[in-house]
């Protein structure tokens, strides 16, 4: 239980796999990352829209090239926007929204939505199709997957989600992994440092592992969905299909695929 391959479907990874490949415990990957980012990172956001000010104008990403909302096309409102050219939706267009507040090096994926009022600090990775909504806080050295959202008033820093990983209302992500189609219910914190001093330990079979690291999150296997209101303790690695249920504390430890945690 201490591998990646206990937690995430491998082979569903792409180009983000080299950042697990050959640790020795899960959470390595994390020391790995911000390495990883400056390797494989392509910044594709003009240097005029990266002045952590507010943009006056909305930023349309397409076919390789950049221009303001004004220049030839329509922005559409529902409950996702979408980018319109000659009546026609452009999915593949990556669109950043007037009043958004971008700076450093970030790469933006197609199909991309960031919303007015949300904050991203590069280096940062946001994959194809992935929703960054009003009041986010995207604080730099992550990873978000595609399909992803990071939701209002949802605030991360220095973490990795994977393909349609979910965080949407009200939560704090710490230095944690969020594996293949994770939700996060409303209110859920993954707490990475402890109130004592020292480095975080985590029990398994008896044994006590020092993970070496000050700030440790949260590991959530594939499928994990956590109940509104439910905190992790500093160095909670949570299997597969596990679910976590409202309002509980979970303690720092190793669960199992499919745990139940309960009151």
């Amino acid at each position: 239980m201490l591998q990646a391959e206990a937690y995430f479907d491998l082979d569903a990874l792409g180009r983000y796999l080299p950042l697990f490949e050959g640790v020795g415990a899960v959470w390595e990957a994390l020391d790995r990352l911000k390495n990883f980012i400056k390797e494989i990172i392509r910044p594709n956001l003009p240097t005029d829209f990266l002045q952590g000010v507010p943009l006056a104008k909305s930023l349309v990403l397409y076919e390789g090239k950049a221009y303001c909302l004004e220049d030839g096309f329509d922005l559409r409102l529902g409950e996702r926007p979408e980018v319109l050219r000659e009546g026609r939706v452009l999915h593949e267009a990556t669109l950043v929204m007037a009043g958004a507040v971008l700076w450093g090096e970030i790469e933006l994926g197609p199909g991309v939505v960031v919303e007015p009022g949300a904050l991203i600090k590069g280096p940062s990775i946001i994959g194809a199709r992935a929703e960054i909504r009003q009041g986010a806080y995207v604080r730099g050295n992550c990873i978000i997957g595609e399909d992803c959202v990071v939701g209002h008033t949802t605030e991360i820093k220095h973490s990795i989600m994977l393909s349609g990983a979910k965080a949407g209302h009200f939560a704090y992500i710490g230095d944690s992994i969020l594996g293949l189609g994770v939700n996060l219910g409303a209110g859920t914190k993954l707490a990475n440092l402890k109130m004592r001093p020292g480095t975080v330990r985590i029990l398994w079979q008896g044994k006590s592992y020092d993970t070496g690291r000050c700030k440790l999150g949260a590991i959530l296997g594939d499928g994990v969905q956590t109940g509104c209101n439910s905190v992790t303790n500093p160095g909670v690695l949570l299997g597969p299909s596990s679910l976590i249920f409202p309002g509980l504390a979970v303690p720092s430890g190793i669960y199992p695929a499919k745990s139940f945690l309960r009151p």
